[in-house]
């Protein structure tokens, strides 16, 4: 089972408090303050096209 952010303290959660089931007021958000639901989170990886020349050489 999963404990839904809302029904959490604020301590606990960002969508956490408020008097009784009050909505969030706020983009959703993970337990760590991340954003959450379509908000792309993942960094592009760097690519190895700036690399002309490897610094290790054969011997």
């Amino acid at each position: 089972p999963e404990v839904r952010g809302v029904v959490m303290n604020p301590r606990d959660h960002p969508h956490g408090g408020g008097e009784g089931k009050s909505p969030t007021g706020m983009p959703p958000k993970t337990p760590w303050g991340q954003p959450a639901m379509g908000h792309r989170t993942r960094r592009n990886k760097t690519s190895g096209r700036v690399i002309v020349r490897s610094r290790h050489r054969k011997s």
